[in-house]
């Protein structure tokens, strides 16, 4: 089969294409046909050597596909089940190992290109929306990068639940496909300074302090997020696209008002079988519903793996970015 293959950490050069042996399922593990694959910013960072991954590898964990076979003491899974998981081995490939514990089942009425798409960012907005900060009717909450697949996720949930989106975007082009996603307000980011870009938050809500700030962005919001904020209200900052935060001292939260702060991650909501089965579930059911608009922004053959990581991090991309074996 072919594969992406990582020898050594750099840039998106070092993302190449490379013959390997098929794998063959162990125990309790599915061997998946990858239909897509989803391309993710982790990803980006495992490449770069901000987060320490074992060389050489096979980039991506997010997939969906067909069951090729099954190993030894599996149930509930068999050749031919179309399944998605976002713990697989290595999904930037034509065939993945996954474990079928963290597999499950993709539902007729949702394809598989569509399946590759939400897995990761769908369950990240249901335990962000639903736990983390669970929205209510009348709350606002800022949500950055909002043309971007996580952006669009979350700007559709909050809005399901009855709250209030002041989205922020990089350009007009985005700034419309966040307006169509349901945003109430939509701030250009790249045209204000942290302070400028809180107080502009702040006007578009009659003068208040949002309740919750999702961020994904990380270092150039970070700011920003935390002087949006209300009394008592919550910034949770679930990426680092621009950059790790830099260390923050406590007493900077009761300065702001007593304020919350966040650093979930999806595996710790995921982490109970049944809690992945809820999440899937609810998000896969939002798509059949109409809850859930999936905007797929690009997709690529595997050879253009390093175009893919070129493009999202240069944010050329909206919406999802998938990987085509």
């Amino acid at each position: 089969m072919r594969a992406i293959v990582v020898s050594e950490l750099g840039d998106p050069d070092v993302l190449r294409l490379s013959d390997r042996d098929d794998p063959k399922p162990g125990p309790g593990e599915l061997l998946v046909q990858v239909g897509a694959a989803g391309v993710n910013f982790i990803e980006t960072y495992q490449r770069s050597g901000l987060y320490q991954m074992a060389l050489p590898y096979t980039p991506g964990a997010e997939l969906a596909g067909q069951v090729l076979a099954v190993g030894e003491g599996v149930a509930g899974f068999k050749p031919g089940d179309r399944v998605a998981t976002v713990d697989a081995r290595g999904s930037y490939a034509e065939q993945a190992i996954v474990p079928a514990d963290r597999a499950v089942p993709v539902p007729d009425g949702v394809d598989t290109e569509t399946a590759a798409a939400v897995l990761l960012q769908g369950m990240t907005a249901h335990y962000l929306t639903q736990s983390t900060y669970p929205v209510r009717g009348g709350e606002t909450a800022l949500v950055h990068a909002a043309a971007g697949g996580m952006g669009l996720l979350l700007t559709q949930l909050v809005k399901a639940a009855g709250g209030k989106v002041i989205g922020t975007t990089s350009s007009e082009a985005k700034a419309k496909i966040a307006d169509e996603a349901g945003a109430d307000e939509i701030v250009r980011y790249d045209q204000f300074t942290d302070d400028e870009l809180a107080a502009e938050v702040l006007r578009r809500n009659g003068g208040q302090g949002v309740h919750v700030a999702y961020d994904g962005v990380g270092a150039a919001t970070f700011e920003a997020s935390l002087a949006a904020l209300r009394p008592r209200g919550m910034l949770v900052s679930f990426g680092n696209a621009s950059g790790p935060v830099p260390p923050v001292a406590p007493l900077r939260l009761s300065q702001g008002g007593s304020l919350f702060l966040t650093r979930p991650t999806l595996g710790h909501y995921v982490a109970a079988r049944q809690e992945l089965e809820w999440r899937a579930g609810d998000v896969f059911r939002w798509i059949q519903d109409g809850t859930l608009s999936i905007r797929v922004g690009a997709t690529y053959p595997l050879s253009e793996a390093a175009q893919a990581h070129r493009d999202l991090q240069e944010r050329k991309t909206t919406g999802k970015v998938l990987l085509v074996p």
